[in-house]
């Protein structure tokens, strides 16, 4: 057990580190960068330059200093980089570090694996340091990752860097059962590192979770947490936020959006984009080819790709969490060589979190989503990157071939692109993307259809992940926004089909939903009957009425039509262009001139009843005073009067009144805030002045409370009757606690029996 330490030790170590802290502050606001400058221009310093103190109260220059130990940065922080062998810093760590150090607000942007974890960590830590944050000061800096893996790897960095601080550190991310214990322990951490709905879910459910006097924000992964996935929770999360802190944005394609930059609060930020210049916006060690695959191919393309690659690390990145699942069963089953494991975000965090450890311990295949696309740093590097679907943006492409070719060392890539998405290869190319163009060796293609499809025959379940990882895909196509790049007509539904194993092509109803509208919109007849009588006609011609519907519904369920102009007819597009509709000019009058002449006078619709007089109007409610006359809707609750009910007639009158409550509201909860406000600061200040006192005097308080209990302990044994064990009757019990009231007449009487007693 170790010893404590002295009062005299922790008295010099208080006083060391307020010297230090003084001294850091004087550094740090000597020669600060300039706003809006990048400390990159500046030449570095000797290796051997003198650093700190120089004479006359004047400071070394740490803008543009390319070494840890040039830096304003406190002993504990230095001593921790050293034992974990960093010396030398990377350009985004020498450009964004001054001024996060000086208090800006930053926008970095840098390549994948450029240290930008560092970048942010440091500047945390001297913050809290020199502000001489403790545990009764609460929360004084929140991390947002967008991933539980992402905010995990941050927080191991975090233990190495602040190993020697004394700041309490928690993770927060979902996935977890352990909520409440989090709650009893969320309001005495200093650092948070968390996903965005977790952090959401404490300031919601947690009592007296307090961020008001926070001093740093993050945000790792900026343009995905800025995006319209995390708006909901990021706007909420900044409400409760104070504005008066310092925000430090990190990304390697960081936001420029005026927009989302608002939203953040954000003050004269300092935008440090280091590789903008540069030739590339990718590691220049990486290696990316790009190859056009059909879509019927990509299976027998990837499962060839492993077979020739099995003493590599390869990470595979697919659209949906079915595609995954699917191709990760299917595979396992067929045994390629090299262990496989896949990870999505429907995987409990405890299984998600062993998988991303041993891949990054063991040579694997790993099928995953966008799910690892972002920040994460595998101990041992990834070979390749294989994306067998397109991604969305040049953003999501930088962001999965970043998991390769980390920090200084090399890495492959390689995407599958269909004939339809070509056009994103020209994207490519213009967001500095130096990708190579090859043609896929046919004689090395091993199809693997064949054997997909026994094994949907020997194991049924996995029929039904085919289909959902069918569905799933031209669902992914459908919602993405690019429609000159993702067109779900352009693709061979039935040969992909038939890739997956399956023996059908599964039926696609969020398509056929459409089709199915729009063939109603565009065949209905609105006319007015003229009698009666021709309800008996309809019932007559009901069974070529429903003829006629079914040869109809056949020719709407029908997704995979070719069109054929010259032989078919016109070719119909959708309003959405997600499906066209194959119906020939003569077919299409001859179906409209027989519909007539079954149902002249309805609106003819599928699976619905006949209406007849669809047009008539609608029922109206007239309202009578007294007197039988009519009366307008609101006068009912309208004083004919004066008064305000009165003046709500009147539309001027009514949005000035309306105004006025309004204002009368914003007031109130304006003031309703502030008493708040002043209630948790009042109760604040009372709490740390109770911990304050209490360290000092908890010793002659603990024996003040302990000698008083000791006493009446004492009291109260002394009071207590005697127990006598010696007999085993209750009579014999109730004779010896009633000795005190024999008489000396019967105490002598007893005693000579049993001296009788013992003679006899």
């Amino acid at each position: 057990m170790r010893r404590p330490k002295s009062r005299e030790f922790r008295k010099q170590e208080r006083v060391s580190e307020e010297e230090e802290i003084s001294l850091l502050n004087s550094w740090i606001l000597f020669q600060p960068p300039d706003s809006g400058s990048n400390p990159m221009s500046l030449p570095p310093l000797p290796k051997n330059a003198p650093v700190g103190p120089l004479h006359d109260n004047t400071y070394s220059r740490y803008a543009g200093a390319s070494r840890f130990a040039h830096f304003p940065l406190s002993k504990k922080t230095k001593d921790a980089l050293r034992e974990a062998k960093f010396v030398a810093m990377t350009d985004i760590q020498r450009a964004s570090l001054p001024h996060a150090l000086y208090g800006r607000d930053v926008l970095g942007a840098a390549k994948t694996g450029s240290g930008k974890t560092l970048a942010f960590i440091i500047p945390v830590l001297e913050k809290l340091y020199r502000e001489r944050w403790g545990p009764e000061d609460g929360v004084g800096s929140i991390i947002i990752s967008p991933t539980r893996e992402l905010a995990g790897q941050l927080f191991d960095v975090l233990k190495v860097v602040g190993k020697h601080h004394n700041f309490s550190a928690g993770l927060l991310i979902g996935g977890r059962k352990d909520v409440d214990m989090e709650k009893e322990r969320v309001n005495e951490l200093n650092i948070l590192i968390c996903t965005p709905g977790r952090l959401l879910q404490h300031m919601d459910e947690t009592p007296n979770f307090d961020c008001s006097q926070m001093q740093v924000l993050v945000l790792d992964e900026a343009d995905r947490i800025l995006d319209s996935g995390f708006k909901k929770e990021l706007n909420a999360i900044i409400s409760q936020l104070p504005k008066r802190r310092q925000t430090l944005l990190f990304s390697a394609t960081q936001t420029k959006s005026i927009q989302d930059l608002a939203r953040l609060s954000l003050k004269d930020p300092e935008y440090l984009s280091v590789h903008e210049e540069s030739v590339t916006a990718t590691p220049t060690l990486l290696k990316q080819i790009v190859m056009v695959v059909p879509l019927d191919e990509k299976l027998d393309m990837l499962w060839s790709f492993i077979k020739t690659h099995l003493q590599s690390k390869t990470l595979v990145f697919l659209s949906t969490c079915k595609q995954v699942k699917f191709v990760f069963e299917a595979f396992k089953k067929l045994h390629p060589g090299i262990p496989l494991k896949c990870l999505h975000g429907r995987m409990k965090q405890e299984r998600r979190m062993a998988i991303y450890s041993e891949f990054c311990e063991k040579r694997s295949v790993l099928f995953s989503t966008d799910v690892a696309a972002r920040g994460l740093d595998f101990n041992k590097a990834v070979d390749w990157v294989v994306q067998v679907d397109c991604p969305e943006n040049v953003a999501s492409y930088i962001h999965r071939v970043g998991r390769t070719a980390r920090y200084k060392s090399g890495g492959k890539s390689v995407l599958f692109l269909l004939p339809s998405e070509i056009q994103m290869l020209e994207k490519l190319k213009a967001a500095k993307v130096p990708v190579h163009f090859n043609k896929p060796r046919q004689e090395l293609l091993q199809p693997v259809s064949s054997l997909l499809a026994s094994l949907l025959v020997k194991y049924p379940d996995m029929q039904h992940r085919a289909q959902r990882a069918f569905i799933t895909y031209l669902r992914s196509i459908h919602i993405q926004k690019n429609k000159d790049i993702f067109d779900v007509m352009k693709l061979p539904i039935d040969k992909y089909s038939a890739s997956l194993g399956l023996p059908m092509t599964p039926k696609i109803r969020f398509l056929n939903q459409k089709i199915k509208s729009k063939v109603v919109s565009t065949k209905s007849i609105l006319v007015e009957p003229e009698d009666s009588n021709k309800e008996d006609f309809l019932e007559v011609s009901r069974k070529k009425l429903d003829t006629v519907a079914f040869n109809d519904e056949e020719t709407k369920n029908d997704l995979l039509q070719v069109a054929d102009t010259a032989n078919e007819g016109e070719v119909k597009s959708s309003e959405n262009d997600l499906l066209q509709l194959v119906d020939t000019a003569n077919e299409g009058k001859a179906k409209s001139a027989e519909l007539g002449e079954i149902v002249p006078a309805t609106r003819v619709l599928k699976k619905k009843k006949l209406k007849i007089n669809v047009h008539r109007p609608l029922g109206t409610r007239v309202v009578f005073d007294e007197e039988g006359n009519t009366l307008p809707p609101l006068a009912r609750i309208a004083d004919t009067q004066s008064g305000k009910e009165a003046m709500l007639l009147d539309p001027e009158q009514k949005a000035e009144y309306y105004r006025r409550m309004r204002d009368d509201l914003k007031k109130a909860d304006k003031e309703d805030k502030l008493i708040e406000r002043q209630r948790r600061r009042e109760k604040r200040i009372k709490q740390k002045m109770k911990l304050k006192a209490g360290n000092t005097e908890e010793e002659d308080d603990q024996d003040d409370i302990s000698g008083s209990e000791g006493d009446e302990t004492v009291n109260r044994r002394h009071k207590k009757s005697k127990l006598y064990f010696d007999s085993d009757s209750d009579e014999g019990e109730r004779n010896e606690a009633t000795t005190g009231t024999v008489t000396l007449e019967e105490q002598e009487a007893l005693a000579l029996k049993l001296l009788n007693s013992m003679h006899s």
